[in-house]
Parts: C-alpha cells; structure tokens; sequence
C-alpha cells in the first residue's frame, strides 16, 4: 500500500487529484492521502470535500490534513507539490503591476510570471530539504508553476526523483484528435520545448503524416484553443503548432490590450471566484458542497483564456454537459498518468518536464525540458527530438537563459541576477523596463521578495 502527500493540499484542485487517485486505486493501492497546507481551515474544507468524493468507491483510502510537513510527508511514495506562495492575492497584484508597465499580466509568463518564480524557488526549496530527510525516496511530482523552471530548480539542487508535470501539451494533442473527428489513440504528435513553450512539429494519423493537411485548414486551426488565440496565417508561417501560452509572446500587446478593455486580470477575476466558492463550502453539507465545487470547476473552465484573448471579463456558466471530473485531460490525469507510469513495468508515453540529457540538443544536459518521455517503474525517459525548428530555436534559448537567471537570483539572493533574468526575457527585454518592473514587485511584495538584495 502506498501514501501519497500534497503540498499545497488545500488547493483548488485537490478534489480533482483525489477523485483520480480513488479511480487508480486498484493499480497504485493507495492506503493514505495528506494533505499539507499553511491554510489549515481551508485544508479541511478540501479535506471534507474529499471524503465526500471518495464515497461513491468501494475502497476509500484516508485523507489526512497536516499543518507540519515532516508528517504529511513522512514515509511517502509520491509527494506532490501544488504551492502558489503568497496566494490568489500575490497573483492579482502581480498581473496588476505588469499591466500598469504596458505587459500583460499573467501568472506564469511576463512579470507576473517572474515574480512567481522568484518567490516561490526559496519556499520549494527548503519544502525539499524536509522531504529529503523524512521520505528521500519518493517520487516528488512537480505541479507547481511556473512548472519549468520550478522543477529545474528541483533538480539541479536537490537529491529527489523529481518530475514536472503540465496538461497544456496533451490538451493541444485531444483538441487536434477531436477537430479531426479522430480517435486520439491513433494519433501520434511530435512534440518539444520547454513548459508553456512548446510546438507541435508533426502530427501522424494511422502513421501517416497529416501536417500538411492541419496547416492547410484555416478553419481547423482556428478551432484548436478554447478562445480566439492565434491568427491561422501565424501558424502556417511557423509551420508549428503552439501551444496555448505562446499567445502571450507571440500577441503580447494584444493580451494586454484586452486585459485593460476588460478592466480585470485572470488573477483578480479567480480570487474574486475563489473566495465565494470556500464561503459556501464551508457553511453548505458535504453533498451540497460537492455539487458547489462542480459547478465552480465548469465556470471556471468555461471562462479560461476568454479575457486575455476575447476581453470578455465576466465567468459565465458552461453550456457543455461535461463533467469536470471526467474530463480526458486535467492536471489529475496527466498526475495519475505519470504515477501509474512509476509503479509499472511496462512503459507509458507522456509528455512532462525532466532533466534534458540530450533529447533537445540546443540546450544543455541538465536544463529541464518538455518532450514526450517513456515513463515506468525505472523513472522517465526523454525521447530524443533533435535539434529545434530555426523558427522557434532562438526564443527556447532566450526563456531558458531567463530561467537559470531566475534560479540563480533565488539561490544567491541577488537582486542584480533578478534583474538581469528580466533582462533575458523576450516578454521583457529591456533594461529600463527590468528595472522598473523587479522595483514594483519587490516594494509590493516585502516579505517574498525582500531577500532580494
């Protein structure tokens, strides 16, 4: 029997993760979930709610919360990190601060996306300096944002099996599948770069290479993303396929434009969600407050991208009779992919992001990277892509350049290197910029950021 702890356990999507492990019960045998969290009300909330979840299967498991690490993650199989340092509130006031520069505010790209990272590798950091003492041969299974450079920084400077993981990709490869009216199993796609950074090169149906036949239909293009993101004329130029965070490189001006019409940032529309969402749960019974999570899941998918790509600020409720829970694709799917991969013999294909060792051949051995891998009970393996498209080669480069700048910032505690990292960064650029942004930051966030020095 295995335990499985998650650090940030109070999150949003934890009901997600547990609903995923109660479908895996039979392949990973889970006997205790813990949950750890610096919220300890709103762990339990997310605690209750998992209870309640897990009653429709025959072999629940125990779901413990935990305010101290060290016994969250004592003895654990797999320990997953789901932590967003300083909160919803951090997020809206860094979207908002990138927007007052004339950059478009969001969480894991531009400025927003810096100071995330900046806040956020010390935190993950010392969490696995615990999780090195009391379970060092886990599995430690990275969500956290942004996802990368988060498990780069894991590592490079840690002893733990580390894996990052992010649905974008296979969410890219369902929507090509299903814009075709194909089955996704007898697809395959070639796929490289770093998290949220990352292209279709090639898409194959029964074997046979259909990229031609993509590229060629405007139409099709247009339908691959859940809002109006990429102009088709932009892909067959690339000759690529994006994936959904490109547009805020590739439309950067055009994000922030919507995002000042909109009057609103992501961040600022979530938190808003999210506090109404734990006021319900915590006043409504255990079923009443499943059917409240459920219909805040749908809201939530049903407005993603719509702000940045459409200036459409209200959520709205879903038309689509789907069920969050059983979606193809999720966070949970692709973790419990990955963690049914470790136990197994056989080996399973999922894209994630691991230590490079090659596979793309323009960035060092140890940068971590986002390609499909061969994943089983011996860990993942990167299958190798080669060298990157000319097209997009450069601007891999420019990100992962600002992510060891980042890194590097957080583990020296230099302000200089943070600056120089925005300095690096194609969303950024320039020095004045740099300069003003990491101030903005740093004076809004003291006590994340003031180790900067």
């Amino acid at each position: 029997m295995r335990k499985v702890s998650i650090i940030g356990g109070g999150g949003v999507r934890t009901p997600l993760v547990i609903y995923g492990l109660a479908q895996s019960q039979a392949s990973l045998g889970i006997s205790e979930l813990s949950l750890y969290d610096v919220d300890p009300a709103r762990t339990e909330v997310i605690a209750r709610l998992g209870r309640e979840i897990l009653r429709a299967f025959d072999k629940p498991f125990e779901i413990r919360a935990s305010t101290r690490l060290e016994e969250s993650a004592d003895a654990a199989d797999f320990v997953l990190n789901s932590v967003r340092v300083g909160g919803m509130s951090a997020r809206a006031r860094d979207e908002r601060i990138a927007i007052d520069h004339g950059l478009a505010g969001q969480e894991t790209t531009g400025p927003a996306g810096a100071a995330m990272a900046l806040r956020t590798v010390p935190v993950t950091l010392a969490h696995a300096r615990t999780i090195e003492q009391v379970a060092p041969r886990c599995w430690f299974i990275n969500f956290t944002n942004p996802a990368g450079l988060i498990t780069q920084a894991l590592a490079q400077n840690t002893s733990l099996k580390v894996v990052g993981i992010c649905d974008t990709p296979i969410e890219l490869f369902h929507r090509i599948a299903e814009s075709l009216h194909e089955s996704y199993r007898e697809m395959t796609f070639e796929y490289a770069g770093l998290n949220h950074l990352g292209w279709v090169g090639r898409v194959l149906l029964r074997g046979a290479d259909i990229t031609d036949r993509l590229l060629a239909d405007t139409d099709l293009l247009r339908g691959l993303y859940s809002a109006d993101l990429f102009d088709p004329a932009l892909i067959q130029t690339l000759r690529l396929i994006p994936t959904e965070y490109l547009f805020f490189y590739y439309s950067q001006r055009k994000a922030h434009h919507n995002q000042v019409r909109a009057g609103a940032t992501r961040g600022e529309e979530l938190q808003r969600l999210n506090e109404g969402l734990f006021q319900r749960l915590t006043s409504e019974s255990s079923e009443q407050a499943l059917t409240t999570y459920r219909e805040y899941l749908m809201r939530r998918n049903a407005s993603y991208m719509k702000l940045e790509a459409e200036a459409r600020s209200a959520f709205v409720t879903s038309d689509e009779d789907i069920d969050p829970f059983e979606t193809v694709t999720g966070y949970h799917r692709i973790a419990l992919d990955v963690m049914n991969g470790l136990v197994s013999d056989a080996p399973r294909e999922v894209v994630v992001n691991v230590l490079n060792r090659g596979a793309i051949e323009d960035l060092d051995l140890d940068d971590v990277v986002e390609v499909p891998c061969d994943i089983d009970a011996n860990g993942p393996r990167p299958r190798h892509v080669g060298r990157l498209p000319e097209q997009v080669r450069g601007l891999v480069q420019a990100v992962k350049a600002y992510e060891r700048s980042s890194i590097r910032a957080a583990l020296t505690e230099s302000r200089s290197a943070a600056q120089l990292a925005l300095l690096e960064y194609p969303i950024i650029g320039q020095w004045e910029i740099a300069t003003e942004v990491l101030r903005s930051l740093c004076d809004a966030d003291p006590q994340s950021l003031g180790y900067l020095n």
